[in-house]
């Protein structure tokens, strides 16, 4: 595939893209609830595509076969715990996430746990930090693949398709990115199916034949599976990591129901554990055919030696198209949680056109950030990697205790009453003390302290939750 070709893919999808966006910017341009989460309307097949979308970006496809080529099997580890994490959260949170009506995961936890202004905004920086660097993931995946068939230096295409992302994003909102990926969901899995059979055939499709040409190249270490403390590491890591992330969160409430939002999410990510393992494995067959070659590269160099031109177009429509979903959902998603978690939290009498306008200025700020992430990132997981870090062992542990330690377990849940002990300093001590441990430490350390620091300050502190609460807990139905 020339460059020509590839430029062509690019602007009949840009176009594509750009298109939906204005079809649906009255839509989305209707109140900050319609840009941020489509009005709550969305059915199963645009919320199990849009999720899927979401997942499969192009730091999955790009970045999972890097560090298959440089890790081999025990890569499989963080996949299992990032992809895995996906299923567990359906299990265990998309389902309730469902039953309410807030956009962001801070705005839940302010508003069902905590009751304080400063741990809503610094669970909003915390998750912030993620959607930058899924952001800039995207854009750096996209420039690493362009740069191979195009030879273009890889921040031209960065900045390129970031101000694409940003383009479709600020017009038309989740309703732009949730029907857009539908039709990128799809193609995902139709044209994933042809990449790896073709992949896969190289080695003819046995494990065996592949651990074979590995070791006769010198990499029979990535053969091995090594269950050690940095594989735990890396599947707590992708597993806590996730469990906060805006994008899941903003799409089980932006479902109609919780069983829509549940059932979406187990099919989405059934199907990214299966295609992100294997594309950790096409990093492996990159290996045992060209061992010299720059890990980065990994993927883009397969599809232009290996495969065959008609599979070559095929899955460069395929990561472009992903990329550019999963970035537009972030994008979303960031600016949904500036202005939900600081502009609102900071200015409570901000007017909903206000929070809009303000929603798709931010689209473009952030959008700016994810590239800078991009131009500066040496390696697309690690990227994540490190935010995964970051929030799981800070934000996790306290919405996970302030979830189970509740003032009356036999009450559940409602909006706008708080059932839980958690209190303002327990919060606000947990999440900065996680945080720093985590990142500074490791994911078991900041995880442990956070748990530990929000339970005994909460003990010692005296929690938000008014007398008002208290009565009106008391009309809650009893959880079945």
């Amino acid at each position: 595939m020339n460059s020509t070709t590839a430029w062509i893919i690019a602007v009949v999808f840009a176009i594509v893209f750009l298109s939906v966006a204005w079809t649906v910017r009255g839509k989305a341009g209707k109140n900050f609830a319609a840009y941020a989460v489509g009005g709550a309307t969305l059915p199963l097949f645009l919320v199990m595509f849009t999720d899927l979308s979401t997942i499969m970006g192009a730091g999955n496809f790009v970045g999972e076969a890097t560090n298959g080529f440089e890790v081999g099997y025990n890569q499989l580890a963080f996949v299992l715990g990032e992809q895995g994490s996906k299923i567990a959260f359906a299990l265990i949170f998309a389902g309730f996430a469902g039953r309410f009506a807030y956009k962001t995961l801070g705005e839940m936890m302010h508003d069902l746990i905590l009751r304080d202004k400063v741990s809503r905004i610094i669970i909003g920086i915390l998750m912030l930090s993620l959607m930058i660097a899924y952001i800039g993931g995207q854009g750096l995946g996209m420039g690493l693949l362009f740069h191979q068939f195009t030879g273009v230096n890889p921040t031209y295409i960065i900045l390129f398709f970031t101000a694409l992302f940003i383009a479709w994003t600020y017009m038309g909102g989740m309703h732009a990115v949730a029907r857009v990926e539908f039709l990128i969901g799809m193609l995902v899995v139709l044209l994933g199916l042809v990449y790896y059979g073709s992949v896969f055939s190289l080695v003819h499709f046995s494990p065996a034949y592949l651990n074979h040409r590995l070791a006769a190249v010198g990499a029979s270490s990535l053969t091995k599976f090594k269950f050690d403390p940095q594989t735990i590491t890396a599947f707590v890591t992708g597993l806590l990591g996730v469990m906060t992330a805006q994008i899941y969160w903003q799409r089980c409430f932006a479902a109609k129901n919780g069983k829509t939002a549940r059932t979406g999410m187990i099919i989405a990510g059934s199907i990214a554990v299966i295609f992100v393992a294997a594309t950790a494995v096409v990093g492996m067959v990159a290996k045992a055919l060209n061992p010299v070659l720059s890990p980065s590269l990994a993927m883009p160099w397969l599809m232009s030696h290996e495969v065959p031109v008609s599979i070559t177009v095929a899955v460069f429509a395929l990561v472009l198209i992903a990329a550019n979903g999963a970035a537009a959902s972030n994008l979303n998603s960031a600016a949904v949680i500036l202005i939900n978690d600081f502009f609102k939290v900071l200015s409570p009498e901000m007017s909903d056109r206000s929070m809009l306008r303000w929603a798709k200025l931010m689209t473009v700020v952030i959008g700016a950030f994810g590239a800078l992430a991009a131009m500066y990132a040496s390696n697309i997981i690690a990227l994540f990697s490190e935010a995964y870090t970051l929030l799981g062992g800070s934000v996790v542990p306290v919405l996970i205790v302030g979830l189970l330690w509740k003032m009356d377990y036999s009450k559940r849940f409602e909006e706008g009453f708080r059932n839980s002990r958690v209190s303002a300093w327990g919060a606000r001590v947990g999440l900065v003390l996680g945080a720093v441990l985590a990142v500074s430490v490791n994911i078991f350390v900041g995880f442990g302290a956070a748990v530990v620091a929000t339970i005994v300050v909460s003990l010692f502190t005296r929690g938000s939750t008014t007398e008002a609460d208290r009565q009106a807990l008391g009309s809650v139905p009893v959880e079945s």
